[in-house]
């Protein structure tokens, strides 16, 4: 009977791509269901989903049966489909995994029998089939990963919008700074004053995902500790066809400097990835104080640096200097010099940690009274969206 008295059935806070994909899959599968979506930017995908490498996953690296795993292999076919029904630029070029070093060897070993267990067909390289795909690439041994590619994420993004105005409202420049929520559903005041209604709330709020979580009343035993990627772009992007990645250590969730042909041509290099001093902090000189404060209270901040601060040395070295960064490069790329690499835009990558310093390594989806929390979604979340918004479309429903 309260019914009337409601904005609207579903509120999404978060205009990135997982927000409108969560607005789309509600449009979908429930026509007429009321939805708004609040970002607090000017327009939509202004951040991980506007700044992000282009790449459409695979799903290789994931562990089976994982979210990500799952999510990444269904959303990476569906995706082409996508774009390809929309006309939205995109290409299927598959990429290599490298070895530079014996010690690499198992590791990349254990990622084909990942592979296989993800359904995704990988095919294992010589040094000659790596000259093959890539000229200018070298390495001791490689598999190819014939199901990756690159699209326009941003054109993703502006599509699912279009998508879901239909039956969706989608209102920029609206921060949300209060939450109230009560027995009958959820009222939410923006920095505006504007007062909004709604009978379910879903949090895709990206790198601001823990606060709109505290500001709901739920302590989400994570927090979001940014981390800024830092790229080069190849001055010479003909010298790389396709996508280049080394073996990734296991222990983190960042693939390391790689080579990355875009979907209009240039190749970028990195990321190089580092702490960020603010939610939004794309190069060195953008702090928050506030912001910073709160990472470093946090104790699996802490903890997370005592554990790994070796690896996080390295990052930073390479940060502070092109040398190092191009010595990382070379590692897949021998005949790189300082020179040909240009500094490009920076991306920051929402990463949950928890208390005990632990990298939440999957998507993190909680549910709370009236409301879905959607706490982690890194990489490969652009390529998983429209799946991972069938997920959260599913649990919101389930509350109205």
């Amino acid at each position: 009977m309260f019914r009337g008295g409601f904005d609207c059935d579903v509120l999404v806070i978060g205009g990135g791509i997982v927000g409108l994909s969560t607005a789309y899959a509600l449009t979908r599968a429930a026509p007429g269901t009321r939805v708004t979506v609040l970002e607090k930017e000017p327009g939509t995908a202004r951040h991980q989903t506007g700044r992000n490498s282009g790449v459409i996953h695979s799903g290789i690296y994931y562990r089976p049966g994982s979210l990500k795993a799952r999510f990444a292999v269904q959303g990476a076919a569906e995706l082409v489909k996508f774009c390809a029904e929309y006309g939205i630029p995109h290409q299927i070029t598959g990429k290599l995994i490298v070895a530079t070093g014996r010690d690499e060897l198992p590791r990349l070993h254990a990622l084909v029998q990942r592979g296989r267990e993800n359904g995704i067909p990988v095919r294992e390289l010589g040094p000659a089939q790596i000259a093959e795909y890539e000229p200018e690439v070298r390495g001791l041994a490689a598999i190819q990963v014939g199901t990756t590619g690159v699209c326009d994420f941003g054109a993703v993004a502006a599509q699912l919008a279009a998508a879901a105005e239909s039956s969706a409202e989608i209102r920029c420049g609206e921060e949300v700074v209060a939450v109230d929520r009560r027995p009958w559903g959820v009222a939410v005041r923006t920095a505006s004053g504007t007062v909004i209604r709604a009978r379910a709330l879903v949090n895709c709020a990206g790198l601001h995902s823990d606060r709109v979580a505290r500001l709901a009343g739920d302590d989400p035993q994570m927090r979001i500790v940014p981390f800024r990627g830092e790229y080069y772009e190849l001055a010479e992007p003909e010298r790389v066809r396709g996508l280049v990645y080394p073996v990734p250590d296991p222990a983190f969730p960042f693939l390391g400097v790689h080579l990355t042909r875009g979907i209009d041509g240039s190749v970028h290099v990195g990321p190089n990835a580092v702490p960020a001093l603010a939610r939004e902090g794309y190069d060195w000189s953008a702090i928050r104080p506030g912001e910073l404060a709160g990472t470093l209270s946090w104790p699996g901040s802490w903890r997370m640096a005592g554990r790994h601060w070796r690896y996080g040395a390295g990052e930073l070295r390479r940060s502070l200097s092109k040398q190092a960064f191009t010595a990382a490069v070379r590692r897949l790329l021998p005949s790189v010099t300082e020179a040909e690499l240009r500094p490009a835009a920076s991306g920051v990558r929402a990463q949950a940690v928890l208390r005990d310093g632990t990298l939440v390594d999957d998507f993190l989806i909680e549910e709370a009274p009236r409301t879905v929390h959607v706490l982690n979604a890194p990489s490969p979340a652009a390529t998983a969206s429209l799946p991972i918004g069938r997920a959260v479309a599913r649990r919101a429903l389930r509350l109205l």
